[in-house]
């Protein structure tokens, strides 16, 4: 079984090398880091045409992501062109425009309830007894996102099986490394394990959404529709979407093998960075008990409906996190041979004679000391009025970039509207319901990073959780 085994795994690499050089770059392609935040503003927003392609995807996630010899794209991996202004267009006029947002109101009250109700009645029979919250922050954020793709139809049972598999299915890849044909058998049986894990859940994840979409279409076409209270489910304009027909004239519908990939990614990077984001700021929350404290206060004193416009503490919060930890610390990007000079000044290595990769490193810009004072303190302080942070906000500006925790360019996040929305209304309802404090016994939080799907902490945050006396 074993000699099996070793002869799939050296069939699936030279089938992967094949493939390499007919679908994607050499392997040899150069890889250059940017961390000058004048040179990515050149790039990303200067220069925006040169530099709006990501690089391939991993070529074994492309090898699951194809079907009848046609890749199924997402708005992560397509191509600058056509068929991602369709994709980017959809999404952010049906679904994620600022006029929209209003509507998440009720999914966002529903979510807090339940997230409310999950922290006090997680198991404290004493106050040493903590609360690993990563899971509760999670299942919230998922709610919404999920009924915001699908409508109220799908219920909570249904919910749960979509979140299950998702996070599964990113930390899968987060686990598979770059297919590379250097390495020992055994490391490139460990990969084949992976791989092998990856398929399986991205075949389960098909089988458990195609009868959601199958069953959502029909409800659209039902001579009474279910009332969604003036929101329309992301689900529902794919079914209306018409993307240009690859390879001949006019448009096509999408397939349904290219909405589960669009489905998929609207989940998980919808929950992903706005669950990394707000784990982020509780760890700082619970480490740093002044910023508690005064974000208490601003939120008591609040309304609800201030969390989106008002609350200037609670903001300064969120952008603090996005500077200190954002989501995805690096952005990719695929550059012709004919941009280098674009970069002129900010590549620790000689300019490439081909096409090559550049990394901005969005980590670095954050914590820039030619930008931010002390800038490994987490101080919210400097967003306000007078800071050195004053007026930055969580997409740079036309003139310059101090940070960009969801990208800049024509390929910034579309999500960046929901994802503050969600991070604010969520923040301010535990701070307003809980009492947030390190166990006893420790004398600080670790705030060490990883890399995973997202930046997230490598211990996920344990709090003393404790319901307050005072509720709103």
């Amino acid at each position: 079984m074993d000699q099996l085994v070793v002869l799939l795994a050296l069939l699936l690499c030279g089938l992967l090398s094949v493939l390499r050089r007919g679908r994607a770059p050499p392997a040899t392609v150069a890889r250059h880091k940017i961390s000058d935040p004048a040179i990515a503003h050149r790039a990303l927003v200067e220069n925006a045409d040169a530099f709006s392609n990501r690089p391939r995807a991993r070529l074994h996630v492309a090898l699951a992501g194809r079907r009848d010899g046609k890749r199924i794209e997402d708005l992560n991996s397509v191509a600058h062109g056509p068929y991602w202004r369709a994709l980017r267009c959809n999404l952010t006029a049906e679904t994620l425009h600022p006029s929209r947002l209003g509507g998440l109101v009720p999914l966002q009250r529903e979510a807090v309830q339940g997230l409310v109700a999950a922290l006090s009645s997680a198991p404290r029979g004493s106050r040493e007894e903590v609360t690993e919250v990563h899971q509760h922050l999670y299942g919230a954020v998922f709610s919404v996102v999920a009924r915001l793709c699908f409508g109220h139809a799908v219920d909570e049972a249904h919910v749960r099986a979509m979140r299950r598999v998702i996070q599964n299915f990113q930390l899968a890849i987060g686990q598979v490394k770059p297919f590379s044909a250097k390495g020992s058998v055994m490391d490139k049986i460990v990969e084949w394990r992976r791989l092998r894990r990856l398929f399986a859940i991205n075949v389960g994840l098909k089988e458990l959404l195609l009868p959601h979409i199958a069953a959502r279409r029909m409800a659209v076409q039902s001579p009474r529709p279910h009332d969604e209270g003036g929101r329309r489910p992301y689900v529902d304009s794919l079914f209306d979407l018409r993307v240009p027909n690859e390879g001949a004239a006019g448009r096509r519908a999408l397939r349904d093998d290219e909405m589960v990939n669009l489905i998929t990614e609207f989940l998980g990077a919808g929950t992903g960075t706005v669950v990394a984001c707000m784990e982020w700021a509780l760890a700082h929350i619970v480490d740093k008990p002044g910023v508690q404290e005064k974000l208490r206060g601003e939120v008591d004193d609040g309304e609800v409906s201030r969390v989106v416009a008002g609350m200037p503490y609670l903001h300064a919060v969120v952008l603090e996190t996005l500077r200190m930890h954002p989501p995805l610390p690096v952005i990719p990007r695929h550059v012709h041979a004919d941009a280098v000079g674009v970069l002129v000044g900010g590549m620790s290595m000689p300019p490439p004679a081909g096409d090559f990769y550049v990394n901005f490193s969005v980590g670095d810009m954050g914590r820039d000391s030619k930008i931010w004072s002390e800038p490994h303190e987490f101080r919210p302080e400097r967003f306000l009025a007078g800071g050195d942070g004053d007026g930055v906000g969580p997409l740079p500006g036309p003139k310059q970039i101090r940070m960009m925790p969801f990208g800049a360019g024509h390929r910034f996040c579309p999500g960046v509207g929901m994802a503050m929305v969600n991070v604010k209304c969520f923040l301010a309802a535990l701070m307003r319901e809980f009492e947030w404090a390190l166990p006893i016994g420790t004398g600080a939080v670790d705030l060490t990073e990883m890399d995973s799907f997202f930046k997230v902490m490598k211990k996920p945050l344990s709090a003393r959780v404790t319901r307050r006396r005072k509720s709103i």
